[in-house]
C-alpha cells in the first residue's frame, strides 16, 4: 500500500480509503470481517459521514474503534450537508455535525474533516473561520470540501492565506475513469478536465468517491441493458463505452481485471489521489488492493480516457 500527506496531519493516508455509508451497528461482525480484512492490505483511512445510514455509520465506527489505538486510523468524515429545508453550510450546521460525530465516533479529534456540500451563496470566509475555531480546539487536524468546485477552494485558500488561517488541504470529489453526464445526487461535483489541471498545478490531494464508477467496469453493464435507471443516467455514453472497452483491453494484455484498471487510473493521476472503495466481502478487498500496485503509462492514461 502506498500512502499520500496531507497538510495539518501528522500520519500518512492510504492510498484507498474505506468507504462505510451501509455500514449499521447491526452488523458488527461484518464490519469486522471488511476492515480487518482493509487493515491487513495496509489501509488506514475511513469515509465516512453525519448523515450516512441516519447516523449510524459513525455509530458503528466508533464501537469498531473500542479498544483500538485510535491514533492508528485516519478518520475522514463530512458534515453540513443540505437537508429538507435547503442548504446547512453555516457555522451553527458544522458545530451541530461535528458535535454529534464526535459523539458517535467516540474520539475528542477526526483527521480530516470535509463540508459535505456548498452553498455558494455562503462568504466562503465565514465557513473558513468556523472550521478554523474548530482546528484551533483540536477537534480538527485537516479540512477540505467534499463536492466543492476547484474555484471555491481556491477563493477559500485566498482567504486564509490573507487572514493567517488553514487552509483546504484536500477536496474529494468524484474521479472516475467514466465520466459522469450529469451528478448521481444533486449537488454533486465531478471532477473535470479544469479541475484536475487545477489539482495537478497545486499538487492537491484529491480523495475520490465513486472511484470505480459505482461498478460500470465490472462487466454487469451494456449499452443493451438499461435495466439501472442511474446508471444509465451518468454513465451511459458512447465515449464510456469506448472507456470501458479499452479498459478491458488492457486489462487483458496486463493479465488483471477491468475494475482493477478503472482503479489503477483514479490512482496514477500525476496528482495526489486517494480511492475511496466499497468492498463487500474479502476478495473484492485483495481485487483492491492488488489495483494499488499496477502502473500506468501517461501514455496508457490518456489513451484510456480517449485523450490520445
Amino acid at each position: 500500500m502506498e500512502y499520500i500527506t496531507i497538510a495539518g496531519l501528522d500520519k500518512s493516508v492510504s492510498r484507498l480509503i474505506m468507504g462505510s455509508d451501509y455500514f449499521t451497528p447491526d452488523i458488527m461482525d461484518r464490519i469486522k470481517d471488511i476492515l480487518d480484512a482493509y487493515l491487513e492490505i495496509g489501509g488506514n483511512a475511513i469515509d465516512t459521514a453525519h448523515i450516512y445510514a441516519g447516523g449510524q455509520s459513525e455509530v458503528a465506527i466508533g464501537q469498531w474503534l473500542t479498544g483500538r489505538n485510535r491514533d492508528d486510523i485516519v478518520l475522514f468524515t463530512k458534515g453540513a450537508h443540505h437537508d429538507a429545508s435547503g442548504p446547512r453550510v453555516n457555522k451553527a450546521a458544522i458545530d451541530h455535525d461535528l458535535s454529534c460525530s464526535l459523539e458517535r465516533l467516540k474520539t475528542d479529534y477526526v483527521d480530516l474533516y470535509a463540508l459535505h456540500r456548498d452553498d455558494p451563496s455562503v462568504a466562503v470566509g465565514e465557513i473558513v473561520e468556523a472550521l478554523n475555531a474548530h482546528i484551533e480546539a483540536g477537534r480538527i487536524r485537516a479540512i477540505g470540501g467534499s463536492n466543492w468546485t476547484h474555484e471555491r477552494l481556491q477563493e477559500a485558500n485566498d482567504y486564509a492565506l490573507a487572514h493567517g488561517l488553514q487552509g483546504f488541504t484536500f477536496s474529494s470529489p468524484n474521479l472516475s475513469l467514466a465520466k459522469a453526464n450529469e451528478p448521481y445526487w444533486a449537488g454533486c461535483v465531478s471532477a473535470d478536465e479544469k479541475t484536475c489541471a487545477w489539482h495537478r498545478a497545486h499538487a492537491f490531494p484529491l480523495l475520490s468517491w465513486s472511484s470505480q464508477a459505482r461498478g460500470f467496469f465490472t462487466g454487469r453493464y451494456r449499452p443493451e441493458d438499461r435495466s439501472d435507471a442511474d446508471t444509465v443516467r451518468v454513465f451511459y455514453s458512447d465515449a464510456n463505452w469506448e472507456r470501458l472497452w479499452r479498459a478491458e483491453k488492457l486489462a487483458k494484455e496486463r493479465g488483471v481485471t477491468t475494475i482493477q484498471i478503472a482503479l489503477a487510473y483514479v490512482l496514477q493521476q500525476p496528482f495526489p489521489t486517494c480511492a475511496l472503495i466499497g468492498p463487500q466481502n474479502r476478495a473484492e478487498m485483495l481485487s483492491c488492493g492488488d489495483a494499488t500496485e499496477i502502473r500506468l503509462t501517461q501514455a496508457e492514461l490518456d489513451w484510456l480516457d480517449l485523450t490520445a
